[in-house]
């Protein structure tokens, strides 16, 4: 049958496939818009199933925050090329999943796929994004934060590495906050005080600590003992409110804080592309 260009620019315009693609589509659905769709739609699900093992390991991160800072989401986009990342559209797409994570809630990556935008599932909108972009495009990393207090956030130039940081109250000075959530991209720490930082992890360092000082030639009661105190220095290194200020390495993180007259940091969240 005949398809006019009318139709093929009015599917290109809704699906933003190709041309030849769109043109495709009409024939083998008979004209069907609907059923052209559908068609692209599969096309896309056959091209992410091909290019499921590869390496999405490029894109950005976007930030959602409300006008009183009382809520935020941040998301990672995922795509192959650094080329696709840059694209204007490629952003839009990555905004418009923090919107639908701020918005719905999700209670994790599942739900999400499952969650309408745009009366369609965030699921096979990704589809159609593989199939239009001809990528492996993928959502990585979310968080959702609410507070009583306020969330502060950082993203480093280039949409590679984000930070949302809550704290318990209004922070006056919004350069504080700003130093704070840097900090946390800068220094990557595990928690926010020594009291959340998983046992697990603190038995596996000890057990580090006390084999580095058997090794060292400490008998091993008192190598138990003084691997206790080398534990302060993991502290220092990983956990914020111990962390030295990178911009006064004479001060903690708290010290910071309390000389600011800035509120405590509750929690925080901190997404960097490719990261774990």
């Amino acid at each position: 049958m005949s398809i006019s260009a009318a139709d093929v620019k009015k599917l290109r315009d809704q699906t933003g496939a190709g041309m030849m693609d769109c043109k495709k589509a009409l024939a083998e659905s008979g004209g069907d818009m609907e059923k052209a769709i559908e068609y692209l739609r599969k096309k896309g699900q056959k091209v992410s199933e091909k290019r499921a093992d590869r390496e999405a390991n490029q894109g950005l991160i976007v930030v959602k925050i409300s006008d009183d800072k009382k809520k935020a989401s941040v998301v990672e986009l995922n795509c192959e090329t650094d080329f696709v990342a840059k694209n204007e559209e490629f952003l839009q797409y990555a905004s418009d999943f923090a919107q639908v994570i701020f918005d719905q809630e999700p209670a994790d990556r599942d739900a999400l796929l499952q969650t309408n935008i745009k009366q369609v599932t965030v699921g096979d909108m990704l589809k159609d994004l593989v199939g239009k972009i001809g990528e492996k495009i993928d959502i990585g990393k979310f968080e959702l934060l609410k507070t009583e207090g306020q969330i502060i956030d950082y993203i480093h130039p280039g949409n590679q590495l984000a930070v949302l940081v809550e704290f318990e109250g209004p922070v006056s000075d919004p350069e504080t906050g700003k130093d704070v959530a840097m900090q946390i991209a800068a220094m990557n720490p595990i928690a926010v005080n020594r009291d959340e930082v998983d046992t697990t992890i603190l038995e596996k360092e000890q057990e580090i600590a006390k084999e580095q000082l058997i090794n060292e030639g400490k008998p091993e009661e008192i190598a138990e003992k003084a691997a206790v105190g080398k534990m302060r220095r993991f502290f220092e290194e990983r956990v914020l409110l111990e962390q030295k200020f990178v911009k006064d390495g004479s001060i903690s993180i708290q010290e910071y804080l309390k000389n600011a007259g800035a509120p405590n940091v509750r929690s925080f969240a901190r997404i960097q592309l490719g990261g774990n």
